[in-house]
């Protein structure tokens, strides 16, 4: 069993992954500007992270559950497994005559907004550490 911080410990490292996944797709579509019929991809995890968050307050609770009353039934998808980014195409940008649809301003600008969203996770995970080392260093000093 791994040792948590906190609660939200586990979602600020699950959202720096995410974060991470959608760093590399950008990159690979950038790569791929010249790349013929290649289509721009990205990855969707702000509803991954909002139900495992809603899983973490306990605001999953608050639905009603459904009863199966028959074992032939189909069973209920577990909510708990769709915490998973979704990969997507990012169309609607006008492709060119080679049928490739990367949009490099789109690109830079994408990475640029998820650069400084890992900024931030990473910031937010050093500053609640710090909360708990200045805790651990507080209660040596006592002894």
């Amino acid at each position: 069993m791994a040792l948590s911080i906190s609660k939200t410990h586990g979602l600020i490292k699950d959202a720096l992954d995410y974060r991470a996944a959608r760093q590399d797709m950008i990159a690979s579509n950038i790569a791929n500007a010249d790349t013929p019929f290649y289509r721009p991809r990205d990855v969707r995890f702000e509803d991954a992270l909002a139900a495992k968050a809603a899983d973490l307050q306990n605001k999953s609770s608050e639905k009603l559950a459904l009863a199966q009353t028959d074992g032939a039934h189909i069973p209920l998808k577990n909510e708990k497994a769709s915490y998973k980014p979704t990969t997507f195409f990012r169309d609607g940008h006008m492709a060119r005559n080679d049928g490739n649809s990367v949009d490099l301003d789109v690109e830079t600008t994408e990475m640029s907004k998820n650069s400084l969203m890992f900024n931030a996770l990473v910031q937010a995970n050093k500053k609640e550490s710090a909360i708990y080392k200045s805790v651990i260093e507080a209660s040596q000093k006592v002894n």
